[in-house]
């Protein structure tokens, strides 16, 4: 059975109540939902919310004893050891309790038994037909609050869309959650790829292979529970994914129950959906799948890589094998897989088994305001609350959390209708009392007969919440219950507050569960516990007791002689254990126990604290102290939540003494202490603004190389949450280089585009580099490393990381380095490995001659060869060199799209062999640009003869500074009127062409058959004479081009008449240049 306040994610909530519930868990094909309780018409089958995160030591469900063997070795928060690692959510099966059926043919028995009343249907259209009816009743209804509080409420009435994004791998996330959100606040939406509810099993449109297995992660309350009850109700009523024809729901909260039993897949599934008993659900007619829901919450070893090969799905084994050979692919290859996973559990399922990760978002912008009008009747009211939602920062950025949705609307919808009102909540703080509030005044609204206090059950409630925060434990037992208080048959009789209701029909496994339906609530009661122990015991609850327990940081309430504390000693501890957590477990409590001292909180609390403390003092004592950590944290992340926490007191002088700075944009100038940088840093974390681009430039002016490298470690939580970092000509040596790489291995990090030109690196710069480019988290895709004074060895550490699977690069720029024939040998190398996915490679002026283009030529002759861009301008390469590449060119693997050979000694006989490629069949070269070779008109002839051949397919064609003139003109006016003729932009800037080039030219563009779009003849000795032909070509209805630049030619008023022409919408012209 679950505690649980149960709400709805991802749709609006009527009359939910914040209810500590206990519910049996049902194994009975009534799959549960993350925030939300599924019903029939007739049965209501609740579970757990999905906030629950694994313990070490926690038992298994059982029908028997829930001894907690976690209150018996709790964990030392000093260390930060909550944060759950495999042994944690896996306990060995030695550490896991007896189940309460011990024989595999009693569990099968139990099983079948459970199900003989139901009907079962020989003819498959009627079974089909039965399973979709099934799952339809248990997934249409919502309840909100509890069973017997609450009412029905259809899905597909309320449903609120949400923001779903394909993601990458399922890495394991250190973070609190509420990081986590703030992290995906400063993503332009536009980066990821939205993926519909619905259309999580089908590939994209540029996808080319199916996916078979889907892993959707997100934080608690996110709604990725009632995303996949919306999926499974679409499809049951007939709407969507018809091609499927059977899905399977199974929660790993109902596997865990089973965990030690043995039986087949065919068996399993034949108890849990007895409909199907009849039929052959397995033939190849059938499209199956099979959707795991709460990965965070399996207690199944899942032991990928020591379990046994299982094929058949009449064979039996453990549930734990049953499900890894069916993830693998081993056990029904052709079954679809849906898993949901909070963030900390994700990278359970190894990436080679995953074919697509999705994340939920929660609600976009839209979506915030969709939900509050649909949540809200009144629509004045509505935007009332959107309103004051918007103007906290804080609070709107919980509206990313459905559940916070719900817990804001009952707030603010109560206190903005009532006539007498107090302070509206502006900090998270203030708005969960607020809810606190609410939730208890239900009991007294309901008249129930007051069988315990009030601020008695509150401290119960807050001790285990907060006994069980500190070990990371997010579920818990009759037994924690007991321990801290909590009468079972006493509080399923109390009120909104903690109303349990047991539910037994149909129930094998009575094993009761407990957890809050969301993480942020259990915190809000774990810090309101500290703070009443304090206020009204004079009870420091983080003290230790050094001689029995040194390690077990939770102290009872009943001390003998407590010394006498004051406050500031309490919020400075609580701060302290808060920095040393590993996993940021502690923020947000931390965050709730100092906002709760502040005097608005003190009056919402009054009937719950027995004497009032002036606490001005104590919070400004505490103010000083977490400046102070501030102004020597080493880590900037940790330095964030502090500032949360300075908010939540009230205190913004920091904030304010930076603000005009960064408003200003004078940065530069401004010599900030190490307190006012983190400043900064939070100040543009929790801007509305977008952090599209990060320009170091900006923040360090023309300061020293120590004080670059001081500003850009203290900035680099920035950093990561920039898409593009540009710090061009910012000098920041070695440091600098090292902390780049850990952002570039940071699993939050949003890095796309690393620009380090014209800063002197070195190879040991991009050795650092290279080590952060080969992190599994990197997601870098652009690297600019020009004139970095790089040679072959540092080279050497590029190919290295370009050789990894997981490299997301694909453009690498190493210009004006001189890294030599030796070091595009090693790039060369890197190239050729089919794990490389570059796509462009920049190596102008980089000392290249002909050997190196040999090993480039092997490098894009390689299968696949993912290289499309090549820029190898500004090198000595000559004939030889482009006839080494002109052979590439021919090879049918050979994909390369754009070649840049400009100053690079080419000659007629180079360019024979290049025209040679471009005839070739097939020619993948759309780009190519010449300029500043001496190729005169016999090139343009060998040029404009391969223009006229059906196979080449060249759109860009660029012969800058080539000594071409009036006769090489006329060739390529030729070129220009074959059909078909692909060249769409033509640029022969200085080259003495003359108004005779330019009219043989403009003939040309009168004729239909030419396509040119885009035409550069800058300083080409053009006169009013040749402008007036331009002007008659370009005036006739039958001419595609749209650009024409004419800059630094002798024009007169015949200007005039181009302009005329650009300016008149009937003709294509739309960029003109000619000064």
């Amino acid at each position: 059975m679950c505690l649980i306040m149960n709400v709805p994610s991802g749709f609006s909530e009527s009359s939910a109540e914040l209810n500590l519930s206990a519910m049996s868990i049902q194994n009975q094909g009534a799959h549960s939902m993350d925030e939300t309780k599924s019903t029939t018409d007739k049965d209501f089958y609740p579970r757990c919310s999905s906030v629950q995160q694994e313990t070490s030591d926690s038992p298994d469900f059982s029908c028997g004893s829930m001894s907690v063997q976690s209150i018996e070795q709790p964990v030392n928060i000093t260390n930060g050891d909550t944060q759950p690692d495999l042994m944690s959510i896996h306990p060995p099966r030695s550490d896991l309790t007896e189940p309460v059926c011990n024989k595999d043919d009693e569990f099968m028995n139990q099983l079948q038994s459970t199900y003989s009343d139901f009907s079962y249907k020989s003819n498959s259209a009627e079974v089909l037909k039965a399973l979709k009816s099934n799952l339809r009743k248990k997934f249409q209804c919502l309840y909100e609050g509890t069973s017997e509080q609450g009412n029905p409420t259809l899905l597909n009435e309320i449903y609120t869309d949400l923001y779903i994004t394909e993601g990458e791998n399922g890495e394991i996330s250190n973070e609190h959650e509420m990081r986590q959100i703030e992290t995906q606040l400063k993503r332009a939406a536009t980066e990821d790829t939205p993926i519909k509810c619905n259309d999580i099993l089908r590939a994209l449109p540029e996808q080319d292979k199916p996916i078979r297995t889907v892993l959707t992660k997100g934080v608690a309350g996110i709604g990725k529970t009632v995303s996949l009850q919306k999926f499974i109700l679409d499809w049951a009523e007939g709407k969507e994914n018809q091609d499927v024809q059977l899905i399977f729901p199974l929660p790993f909260r109902e596997l865990n129950l089973i965990q030690d039993q043995k039986c087949s897949l065919l068996d399993l599934l034949q108890c849990f959906f007895t409909e199907i008993k009849e039929l052959d659900i397995f033939s190849s007619e059938y499209k199956v799948s099979f959707f795991f829901d709460g990965l965070d919450e399996c207690r199944l070893p899942l032991n990928f890589h020591c379990n046994v090969r299982l094929c058949d799905v009449r064979e039996s084994a453990s549930v734990d094998v049953l499900l890894t050979n069916l993830i693998v692919g081993n056990l029904l290859p052709s079954a679809l897989i849906w898993i949901t996973s909070r963030p900390a559990a994700a990278g359970l399922i190894p990436s080679e088994c995953v074919h697509r990760v999705t994340e939920v978002r929660g609600f976009s912008d839209p979506q915030k305001e969709e939900y509050f009008r649909k949540r809200i009747s009144d629509q004045s009211l509505a935007n009332r609350i959107i309103s004051h939602l918007k103007s906290s920062r804080s609070l709107y950025i919980m509206c990313h959390i459905p559940v916070f949705c719900w817990i804001s609307a009952t707030v603010l919808e109560k206190m903005l209708r009532e006539t007498e009102r107090g302070e509206i909540p502006k900090t998270l703080t203030q708005m969960y009392t607020h809810f606190l509030i609410i939730q208890t005044n239900i009991k007294h609204e309901k008249d129930y007969e007051k069988t315990v206090k009030d601020d008695d059950m509150i401290l119960k409630l807050g001790k285990i919440a907060f006994q069980q925060l500190v070990k990371g434990n997010l579920i818990f037992y009759e037994q924690d219950l007991r321990e801290c208080g909590i009468d079972v048959t006493e509080a399923s009789v109390y009120s909104g507050l903690c109303t349990q209701i047991f539910k037994e029909e149909f129930g094998l496994f009575q094993g009761k569960v407990y957890c809050f339906v969301h993480l942020s609530i259990q915190e809000h009661l774990a810090a309101l516990y500290v703070h009443l122990s304090f206020t009204n015991n004079n009870l420091n609850v983080f003290d230790d007791i050094p001689k029995q327990r040194p390690q077990f940081k939770v102290l009872n309430l009943i001390q003998n002689n407590p010394p006498k504390h004051v406050l500031s000693e309490l919020h400075q501890r609580a701060v302290d254990e808060a920095l040393q957590s590993k996993n940021g477990h502690l923020d947000l409590f931390l965050r709730f126990l100092l906002g709760l001292s502040v005097e608005s909180n003190y009056v919402l609390l009054q009937s719950l604290m027995k004497q009032t403390l002036s606490s001005s003092t104590s919070n400004n004592k505490t103010a000083e102290y977490i400046k102070k950590k501030i102004s020597t944290s080493h880590s900037p992340e940790k330095s964030i939540n502090l500032f949360h926490c300075l908010n939540e007191l009230g205190d913004h002088s920091l904030v304010e003494k930076v603000q005009d700075y960064v408003k200003s944009g004078t940065l530069s100038d401004a010599k900030f202490s190490s307190s006012q940088w983190s400043a900064v840093v939070f100040l543009l974390l929790t801007s509305e603004t977008k952090l599209d681009e990060f320009y170091l430039k900006k923040f360090v002016g023309r300061r020293s190389k120590s004080e670059n490298v001081k500003v850009l470690q203290k900035l680099l939580p920035v950093v990561k949450e920039s898409r593009s970092v540009q710090l061009c000509d910012c000098d920041i040596a070695d440091e600098g280089c090292a902390a780049l790489a850990s952002a570039l291995r940071s699993d939050s990090s949003q890095l796309r585009e690393l620009n380090l030109s014209d800063i002197k690196l070195g190879d040991s710069g991009v050795k650092q580099l290279s080590a952060g480019l080969e992190n599994l988290h990197c997601k870098l895709e652009i690297l600019w490393l020009r004139n970095c004074g790089v040679t072959d060895k540092g080279c050497a550490a590029l190919a290295s990381a370009l050789s990894l699977n997981q490299s997301h690069l694909r453009k690498l720029d190493l210009s004006m380095n001189d890294i030599g024939n030796s070091g595009v040998n090693l790039l060369s190398a890197g190239l050729e490995n089919p794990q490389c996915k570059l796509q462009t490679l920049i190596l102008r002026d980089c000392g290249i001659a002909k050997q190196g283009c040999e090993f480039l030529a092997s490098a894009l002759k390689s299968n696949p060869s993912h290289l499309r861009d090549l820029h190898l301008s500004d090198n000595k390469l000559g004939n030889s060199g482009v006839e080494q590449l002109s052979a590439a060119l021919k090879n049918p693997h050979c994909k390369l799209q754009k070649l840049k050979l400009t100053n690079c000694g080419v000659r007629n006989k180079g360019l024979a062999a290049l025209t040679s490629a471009l005839a070739s069949n097939p020619s993948h070269l759309r780009n190519l640009n010449l300029s500043e070779n001496k190729l005169q008109n016999s090139g343009v002839e060998l040029l404009s003869d391969v223009l006229e051949n059906p196979h080449c397919k060249l759109e860009i064609l660029w012969l800058r500074r080539c000594n071409v003139t009036d006769a090489g003109c006329d060739d390529l006016a030729s070129a220009l009127l074959s059909n078909p003729s692909h060249l769409r932009q033509l640029n022969l800037s200085w080259n003495k062409l003359g108004n005779a080039g330019v009219k043989l030219l403009s003939d040309v563009l009168k004729n239909p058959q030419c396509k040119l779009e885009s035409l550069r003849l800058i300083n080409c000795g053009v006169t009013d004479e040749g402008c007036v032909a331009l002007a008659s070509a370009l005036g006739s209805n039958t001419s595609h081009l749209r650009e024409l630049d004419l800059s630094d030619n002798k024009l007169g008023d015949s200007v005039k008449l181009l302009s005329a022409l650009k300016d008149d919408p009937y003709y294509k012209l739309d960029r003109l240049n000619c000064y």
